[in-house]
C-alpha cells in the first residue's frame, strides 16, 4: 500500500511553529512580554477548535461559526492555529474569497508583531498612538 503524503499540512505546521518559535526568542530576548506567546497560543487553540466546530456543523447542517469570527480570531493572533486546521481538517480551502482574506489577517498580524518587536517598529508605534 502506498503512503499519501499530505504536504499542503506538513508545510502549514511548520509555517506556524516557526513564527511561534520566532516569539518565542522574541521573549527570551525580552522584546515582547511573555502573555503575548500565551495569547498567540491561546488563540490558536481557539482558531483551530473553531475550525473543527464548524467543519462538523456543516457536515451536519447545523449553525456555523461565521467567517468574520474566524478571521477575527486570526488577526488577534490565532492564525497559526487557523492555518493548521484549514489543512488538517481541509476546510475552509477553497473558497478564493476566504483565503485572500485570511491571508490579509496573517499579514496584518505579522506586521504588527514586527512593529512591536522592532526598535524601528517601536518607534512607528509610538508616534501613532501619541
Amino acid at each position: 500500500m502506498t503512503e499519501v503524503v499530505r504536504k499542503p499540512a506538513s508545510n502549514a505546521v511548520k509555517w506556524s511553529v516557526t513564527f511561534l518559535l520566532i516569539v518565542c526568542f522574541a521573549v527570551a530576548l525580552g522584546r515582547v512580554h511573555y502573555w503575548i506567546l500565551i495569547l498567540y497560543l491561546v488563540l490558536s487553540l481557539l482558531a483551530f477548535a473553531m475550525y473543527a466546530i464548524d467543519k462538523s456543523a456543516a457536515k451536519k447542517d447545523r449553525w456555523r461559526t461565521s467567517e468574520k469570527t474566524l478571521h477575527w480570531v486570526a488577526l488577534l493572533g490565532g492564525w497559526p492555529g487557523a492555518l493548521i486546521a484549514q489543512q488538517t481538517l481541509r476546510h475552509k480551502t477553497q473558497k478564493r474569497s476566504f483565503r485572500m482574506l485570511f491571508w490579509a489577517t496573517v499579514v496584518v498580524n505579522v506586521i504588527a508583531f514586527i512593529g512591536l518587536t522592532t526598535p524601528t517598529g517601536m518607534y512607528y508605534w509610538h508616534h501613532i498612538m501619541v
